[in-house]
């Protein structure tokens, strides 16, 4: 999937060898005033990234299941997934961490801040863990090959390299501005911040987590924009470097086929892009 100023693309390769995509106009969430005002547009990104993505996988999953069946698939065999790793998400890096703190931590510390901070840690520890089981499946592995050959591609694009197999693939699997940093970026600022929120009832803490998230998403985007210009700084690089070693988790190196996908996908934007 590759994302313009003002249309995104998603190239699938079916089954049979064919790659399909579609071209589509980006909402005017995304690309509204609102997507421009700093400390705003962080909030609006973390919804993008997580709104597209999902998107996207829907897309290549209706074609794989389509192919599949050859029929196109009812909705509810898309969404269900969806929906469940919502629900799983949100109980495995927001209650389960709260809970562990609550019932154990809890219990051997006296201070708020400490029970806030252990609540964060273990939040990362558990996000970082969580990539690295799924990154042993061989489904996920090659789900995170594509997301290398988005990267390789988008680098040789940005460096102005000819986008072509061989070219691309001289290129890293690892990008600044990738969504995969953005979240651990959102997680590292959320333990600094909710080191300050005390220690109230645990649906209290739930809901504060949830009502401080646009602000820790804010600052979290504007500290990837404020670096993705400045990466030859070497303070830019050493703060950068967590966020760019996670990608080895969320990247593979990508075979020839999985980079001719991205480059599909990124010569359309641009294709669409230029058409308007």
């Amino acid at each position: 999937m590759m994302r313009g100023p003002k249309q995104v693309r998603t190239a699938v390769r079916r089954p049979d060898g064919e790659i399909v995509s579609k071209t589509e106009p980006l909402s005017t969430i995304y690309t509204g005033s609102l997507r421009k005002v700093p400390f705003v547009r962080g909030f609006f990104a973390l919804i993008e990234t997580m709104a597209l993505g999902i998107k996207s996988l829907m897309y290549s999953a209706d074609i794989a299941v389509e192919a599949e069946l050859e029929e196109k698939p009812k909705p509810i065999v898309i969404w269900t997934p969806v929906v469940l790793g919502i629900v799983f998400g949100v109980a495995l890096f927001v209650v389960l961490p709260m809970l562990i703190t609550h019932y154990g931590i809890d219990r051997v510390v006296d201070e708020a801040w400490m029970s806030n901070a252990a609540d964060g840690v273990i939040r990362v520890l558990i996000f970082i863990t969580y990539l690295a089981v799924m990154s042993l499946l061989p489904d996920i592995r090659r789900v995170f090959a594509y997301h290398g050959a988005e990267h390789k591609t988008v680098n040789a694009f940005e460096a102005g390299a000819p986008l072509e197999v061989d070219s691309v693939q001289r290129f890293s699997t690892s990008h600044t501005r990738c969504g995969t940093g953005f979240l651990l970026i959102v997680m590292v600022i959320a333990v600094i911040v909710f080191v300050f929120t005390g220690q109230p009832a645990l649906w209290l803490r739930l809901l504060s987590r949830l009502i401080l998230l646009p602000v820790i998403a804010s600052v979290g985007y504007e500290l990837i924009h404020f670096a993705a210009d400045r990466t030859d700084n070497p303070v830019i690089r050493a703060i950068m470097r967590p966020s760019m070693a996670l990608q080895k988790l969320t990247t593979r190196q990508p075979d020839d086929q999985q980079v001719e996908v991205a480059i599909e996908a990124l010569e359309g934007v641009i294709e669409a892009e230029e058409g308007q």
